[in-house]
């Protein structure tokens, strides 16, 4: 992707971050050749080394036509917003100023592999789900569920791992503009009722 440096963000620790705040993964992957996007939540583990955890229905292409060991493309996407020159300070300086959109987003490329054990898909589904439900005040839990109805859905399903081979992170967020123009777009943003966690992603200071 085109990555200007004033928006490159490469720490390993704020990359993690903004993957667990944000985890439905668009996994990139070819289909004869034609690109095919299957969007899928999934958990970041860094320890012992990072990889990307998840699983597919079973009936889900992706899962027989991209073979174990094959490179993939995971996309994960933060806020977005559209922003007007008209909350710039420099439009009432000089007028030079154009509308852009600010948006956030990480690149993660890797390794795919598939397993289908009983145990690893009930895993990572228990993982999916305590990650999830774990702040409801009465969280949801897999074994809710009956024991024949979890059976049956655990066979429709196939897990995967991805080994980590390099992430990047793109947070287009205003860094380029003036800090008068920054305060300018967060209040712009305010005013439009946006919510303060979004203009705070799209909208950053670049010293942090």
């Amino acid at each position: 992707m085109y990555l200007p440096k004033h928006f490159s963000e490469d720490r390993p620790e704020v990359l993690a971050a903004f993957l667990r705040a944000h985890p439905l993964g668009m996994l990139v992957t070819l289909d004869d050749g034609r690109p095919t996007v299957d969007q899928i939540p999934m958990l970041l583990e860094v320890t012992p080394r990072l990889r990307l955890r998840g699983h597919v229905a079973r009936a889900n292409s992706v899962a027989t036509r991209v073979t174990a060991g094959e490179e993939v493309l995971v996309v994960f996407r933060g806020a977005d917003h559209y922003i007007s020159p008209s909350w710039y300070e420099a439009k009432r300086i000089d007028g030079k100023v154009v509308p852009t959109w600010n948006y956030s987003l990480v690149q993660v490329r890797g390794r795919i592999s598939w397993f289908d054990a009983p145990d690893r898909v009930r895993a990572i589904v228990d993982d999916l789900t305590r990650t999830q439900e774990s702040p409801r005040a009465a969280p949801w839990s897999v074994d809710d569920a009956p024991a024949d109805y979890l059976a049956t859905m655990l066979r429709a399903i196939v897990g995967f791992e991805i080994d980590v081979e390099s992430m990047s992170g793109k947070f287009k967020a205003s860094q380029n503009r003036s800090a008068a123009d920054r305060r300018g777009v967060a209040g712009g943003l305010a005013a439009d009722g946006v919510p303060p966690e979004v203009v705070a992603e799209v909208v950053r200071d670049p010293r942090t």
